[in-house]
């Protein structure tokens, strides 16, 4: 990864920790990694999907993935979602669930969530690669600091935007945004929506009507939620 692949939008907030010691060793690694021919999910071209559907200053929501799904063509680069055609997975469900709870909307038959990050739902994961059938397996390795870098970026802006924080994992990467926020931010925290998890609080929390009530009345206009 390199400074002429960040969009444009997000190089002022990232480009000097893309030039730091642990990014480049980040890239010495996934280099090497795939050197040694090991897969790694998602493919090159779209690691930095969430950042390049959803710039900088279109940020209006932010929903904190882990680290990629590590199944066969699942991961392209945007937290919980999959591509057209592919079995969507059970943390996905879960939400879907809640969203038809909360806003009547209908599942969706798909898992394909671009059309949140075209309106300014930054769905970003912890780590932006994986190991095919690791999971977690490249955390640790410099993405946080990135993906960090991130967050802290959408923080510091002065519009009012929804930070989503779906399991204790997603608040501790978050527990910045207070200290850091340059506006009225909203906080959403539930447990995470995987079916470990699911009944522990997710289900219930009504997340997405409290984010388009937020953003309605800060003048930032309603996500349109449907998939």
């Amino acid at each position: 990864m390199t400074v002429s692949s960040l969009p444009e939008s997000w190089r002022p907030a990232l480009e000097p920790i893309l030039q730091s010691p642990p990014l480049r060793a980040l890239g010495g690694f996934l280099q090497a990694e795939e050197g040694a021919g090991k897969v790694i999910y998602p493919p090159r071209g779209s690691r930095l999907a969430a950042l390049e559907m959803t710039p900088l200053d279109a940020v209006r929501v932010v929903i904190l993935g882990q680290d990629p799904y590590h199944g066969p063509g699942q991961a392209h680069g945007l937290a919980f979602s999959v591509p057209q055609g592919v079995k969507v997975p059970p943390s996905l469900v879960n939400i879907y669930k809640e969203l038809e709870a909360d806003l009547g909307i209908r599942r969706a038959p798909h898992g394909n969530l671009n059309h949140w990050a075209q309106q300014g739902v930054l769905l970003l994961n912890n780590a932006l690669t994986v190991e095919a059938a690791n999971a977690g397996s490249h955390q640790g390795k410099g993405w946080e600091l990135f993906t960090d870098a991130a967050i802290e970026a959408v923080a510091a802006r002065p519009e009012p935007t929804v930070f989503i924080l779906w399991g204790s994992h997603a608040q501790k990467k978050a527990a910045r945004v207070a200290t850091l926020a340059n506006g009225p931010h909203l906080v959403l925290k539930a447990p995470h929506p995987s079916p470990l998890s699911a009944y522990s609080g997710f289900f219930g929390s009504r997340p997405f009507s409290q984010a388009n009530a937020f953003l309605e009345a800060n003048g930032r206009g309603a996500i349109d939620w449907r998939v």
